[in-house]
């Protein structure tokens, strides 16, 4: 079988201004994410950051991305709508996508949910429990009844957000909040994720059990049907007489 082609993108900003990120993540978020991918076989992986040409995200790596996981939160604004384009049309098309943590205000996610995606949130270092809610799902897969973060940034409701296809991950943090931390959606051919836990401060992407479903995700994510069909994302007039049906004999 082919290798599921994977590219990680990150701003890349919090870890080059701030000493307490560059601490836990001297390399940044994405290759703390993209050392572990590269163990799991089967899945090829490339980064992608913000101050690269077309950042990081040219046609051509889209067009040989089957998955594109996305961490934002400073710079949403300085992502060139041009590139926001192109992924929107490669996630109609059939492209995976993971949206993580602060990522909700993107304007790739945005554009796809269609709704604010706002929220509320507090940093007070808080223990998280996620539960899993959905246990038969393919991103579920190895995890025990919840996953515990002792130190996490709380996100709370509401979250405006559609309704999810799917509602896989429910939190409870220290406060008393809750939240809808994993969740998916159709778009087009595509598959999106978002998965909450990811705060720039702490060392989340470490977490054996968030990089379970980090790797469960890249393999639910790519499109699994068939190569043939197409997506019309115009809309033709078609003009061609039909033949009268028939009655069977």
């Amino acid at each position: 079988m082919n290798p599921i082609n994977l590219t990680i993108f990150n701003e890349f900003v919090h870890e080059r201004k701030n000493e307490a990120v560059q601490k836990v993540y001297p390399n940044g978020m994405h290759e703390a994410i993209a050392a572990h991918m590269r163990l799991q076989p089967g899945i090829s992986v490339r980064c992608a950051t913000l101050d690269m040409p077309e950042h990081g995200l040219n046609e051509d790596v889209l067009a040989a991305t089957d998955v594109l996981i996305w961490w934002g939160h400073m710079a949403h604004d300085t992502v060139a709508d041009a590139v926001v384009e192109k992924v929107h049309a490669r996630v109609l098309d059939g492209m995976g996508l993971i949206v993580l943590h602060s990522g909700h205000m993107s304007k790739i996610f945005r554009k796809l949910m269609g709704t604010s995606c706002s929220l509320c949130w507090r940093e007070a270092g808080e223990r998280e429990r996620l539960w899993i809610v959905n246990p038969s799902h393919p991103v579920s897969q190895g995890l025990g009844p919840f996953i515990e973060l002792p130190h996490a940034e709380m996100y709370g409701e509401f979250f405006d957000i559609p309704d999810p296809d799917e509602l896989l991950f429910i939190s409870w943090f220290e406060g008393g909040d809750v939240f809808r931390s994993g969740a998916t959606w159709h778009r087009g051919k595509g598959k999106v994720l978002y998965f909450r836990p990811g705060h720039e401060t702490y060392p989340i992407f470490y977490n054996p059990d968030i990089l379970q479903v980090l790797v469960n995700a890249v393999r639910w994510a790519p499109f699994s049907g068939s190569p043939n069909v197409t997506t019309i994302t115009a809309c033709p007039q078609i003009t061609e007489p039909l033949e009268p049906l028939r009655p069977a004999t």
